[in-house]
């Protein structure tokens, strides 16, 4: 039930990978019965809750209410927000709680927050033990039509973004969109960037959808298309080694911008200057219509996100260069053909600068 006694209706998702099979649960009201939901469907294992401190200080109490409601035993463990956090040491952290705690294999580590926490809870479960589940409880947009799904865990180094982890799915992912309404307009328009994406790549009719400004009308139904066109990608290729690399569109240059920028540009903004910049280097390279990166402008001045960067080619081609996606002495490209497809494109090492480049206006 719902806070207000109301039975929640809610929009089910599979995602069948290689590592097996899960659903996302998408409902309004849904953390009320989230402990009901877990009891159902898993027992009662012990809950180790895996958080930062701006979550835990907004819906920790819901949480915790729901899961002692059910009759689960839990614990919490939280950590300093931000991308900074994402590291080694706070793994280290986390798996020393677990281990304190005594959880076993038997048991669950729920990650509950955005994409900071729900990357960092997964890793520490595909390494505790060896692999403990773990549940996906996203509260951001961005998360919750993205980075929830698939099964990429990972923390950062020094060098770059996520370029240590693990893929390890989760058992479940429960998505409360009640929980989004605390974010911030910056962070909603996080998510719209990944939601554009999914449209630019996969699907032009969501992205007319997106044009009409639905998601704020019809959010549920737009967060399960969301999660419908990354689950068709991670089911073809659950590893990232062919096809779920189009999901990519927007990141190689966007994960440029955030290491060079100290990850002081925010991910999300980050891949909307990235999918500006791969649309005009697409256009210029003569592989894309030349609509595609009008049309994607506007979209992105529509949800308000940027189309541009402060940073130089050259210094982004070098951030680039020590980027995961590179494969010897190439690097994947995800360039749009067309509104609603893209394909993947081999650029050799010696090209990153020139490529970059073309991105810029």
């Amino acid at each position: 039930m719902s806070a207000g006694g109301e039975a929640v209706r809610t929009r089910r998702v599979p995602v069948e990978t290689s590592q097996g099979a899960y659903e996302v649960t998408i409902g309004r009201g849904l953390t009320f019965r989230l402990g009901a939901m877990i009891r159902e469907r898993f027992g009662a294992p012990r809950i180790g809750v895996i958080s930062d401190s701006t979550v835990a200080a907004l819906y920790r109490e819901r949480l915790s209410a729901s899961l002692a409601d059910a009759g689960l035993d839990v614990r919490f463990f939280d950590f300093p927000a931000g991308e900074a956090q994402k590291t080694f040491e706070t793994v280290g952290a986390a798996l020393d709680f677990l281990a304190r705690e005594r959880f076993t294999r038997s048991d669950i580590v729920l990650a509950f927050g955005g994409g900071v926490p729900g990357d960092l809870a997964g890793f520490a479960a595909a390494v505790y033990l060896r692999g403990v589940r773990f549940l996906q409880v996203p509260t951001t947009l961005l998360a919750a039509v993205d980075s929830s799904v698939g099964g990429k865990t990972g923390v950062d180094l020094p060098q770059g973004k996520n370029l240590a982890g693990a893929f390890w799915q989760p058992s479940a992912v429960y998505c409360d969109p009640d929980l989004l309404r605390t974010l911030p307009d910056d962070r909603i328009a996080e998510g719209y960037a990944e939601m554009i994406k999914h449209g630019m790549i996969a699907d032009e009719a969501y992205l007319r959808r997106l044009e009409a400004l639905v998601p704020c009308a019809e959010m549920e139904e737009m967060i399960a298309r969301s999660v419908e066109i990354k689950a068709s990608f991670v089911a073809a290729d659950t590893r990232d080694t062919g096809l779920r690399q189009i999901l990519n569109f927007g990141h190689t240059f966007g994960h440029a911008i955030e290491k060079v920028s100290d990850y002081s540009v925010s991910h999300g903004a980050a891949v909307a200057i990235g999918m500006m910049m791969a649309c005009r280097a697409a256009d210029r390279l003569g592989l894309s219509e030349s609509s595609v990166t009008a049309r994607l402008e506007a979209l992105l001045r529509l949800y308000r996100l940027p189309t541009e960067t402060a940073y130089g080619a050259e210094e982004l081609a070098g951030a680039a260069l020590s980027d995961k996606k590179r494969s010897g002495e190439t690097i994947q490209f995800v360039f749009p053909i067309r509104a609603g497809a893209a394909a993947l494109v081999p650029v050799p090492a010696a090209d990153i600068p020139r490529v970059f480049r073309s991105g810029f206006r």
